[in-house]
């Protein structure tokens, strides 16, 4: 029988336990799923799996769109043709003997291809096959698209399980993308704190005389980053985006702020699309594929950032602003109260 002060057995005991536990794959399989999960919380974790979803993601939409063939395509094509041999056909009937039957024939051959070629482009035909619009760079544009909730619309499932891969990828994504959203501008926001508070502290020892005032300076102090810090911030990313942009899209720099400004705030112009035409989406340089997923999902920690640093500023704003208003208010009441005593005083 073992006494219940016997720290050796004790030990041994917990220590034979723990060897158990680790020699039983179940208990190995939880340990790491627990490290998982913990790994996946963080800022790290968070992103990886936000670019994992979107890399997921375009891959599964390629074959979903992939395997749906080139329906439209090839009904252009087959009218195309069919309007060659209507035309071939009266002329070689016709021929400039009877130029009114002719002219005739050929307008409502060419009248039949226009009305029914419109009614494929209302379908969604843009003359791309689906290897040209489902390259693998439109894929991930589309994707990112989704769980940030641009939506530019230049690239849209026509299938119906792609419809319905596309619901289900935004259900899923959109949590994720909120949780990057707050993790990433936590992270943003506190790295831009404490580099505007070193800016800050170091700006005013040169202004007060370097260790005097050391000495004056709270050493718990916080210092607010003003909203207009924030906004410069913005402002930058903004122009890098647009020289960024201009060099890799070939675009005007209004066009490039144009695109930068109304991603950012999740607008999403069709017109203004990365990977939009035919040649970008098929030959487009793997480096330019990563500088443009780069830079739209961090500006959007970015915007995550002057979010919160902006309303913090606004919060430290309103409560001095409720201070002041009831000081004035305090200050009244001290007036009222003092012309009425002299007034009683004079009565």
């Amino acid at each position: 029988m073992v006494p219940v002060g016997d720290k050796s057995s004790t030990g041994s005991s917990s220590a034979a336990y723990n060897a158990a536990g680790a020699d039983n794959p179940k208990e190995r399989l939880k340990e790491c799923c627990r490290k998982l999960v913990a790994f996946m919380c963080t800022q790290v974790g968070v992103g990886g799996l936000v670019v994992g979803y979107a890399v997921v993601g375009a891959f599964c939409f390629i074959q979903i769109e992939g395997q749906a063939g080139d329906a439209q395509h090839h009904a252009v094509e087959l009218l195309r043709h069919n309007c060659s041999v209507n035309v071939w056909n009266a002329t070689n009937t016709y021929n400039v003997l009877y130029r009114d039957n002719w002219t005739r024939q050929v307008t409502d051959a060419l009248t039949h291809f226009q009305v029914n070629l419109a009614l494929i482009v209302k379908k969604g035909y843009d003359g791309r096959t689906t290897e040209e619009t489902w390259s693998f760079s439109a894929a991930l544009m589309f994707s990112l698209s989704i769980f940030t909730m641009n939506g530019y619309g230049n690239v849209v499932p026509k299938t119906m399980l792609g419809k319905a891969a596309t619901v289900v990828y935004a259900v899923f994504g959109i949590p994720l993308y909120v949780l990057y959203f707050r993790n990433m501008g936590k992270v943003l926001a506190q790295s831009f704190r404490w580099l505007y508070t070193w800016v800050y502290q170091c700006s005013m020892e040169d202004k007060a005389g370097g260790d005097m005032y050391n000495q004056q300076l709270p050493q718990k102090s916080r210092v607010i980053v003003p909203s207009t810090a924030c906004l410069w911030v913005l402002a930058a990313y903004v122009a890098a985006g647009t020289v960024t942009f201009v060099t890799l899209e070939d675009w005007s720099y209004l066009d490039s702020t144009f695109f930068c400004v109304t991603s950012l705030c999740k607008i999403g112009i069709e017109n203004f699309v990365p990977v939009s035409s035919i040649t970008d989406a098929v030959a487009d340089h793997p480096m330019k594929l990563v500088i443009k997923f780069v830079y739209l999902l961090l500006g959007m920690g970015i915007i995550a950032m002057c979010f919160d640093l902006m309303r913090e500023d606004v919060q430290v704003r309103v409560r001095n602003l409720k201070m002041d208003i009831g000081l004035c208010f305090e200050d009244i009441r001290l007036r009222a109260v003092a012309v009425y005593r002299r007034r009683n005083s004079f009565d």
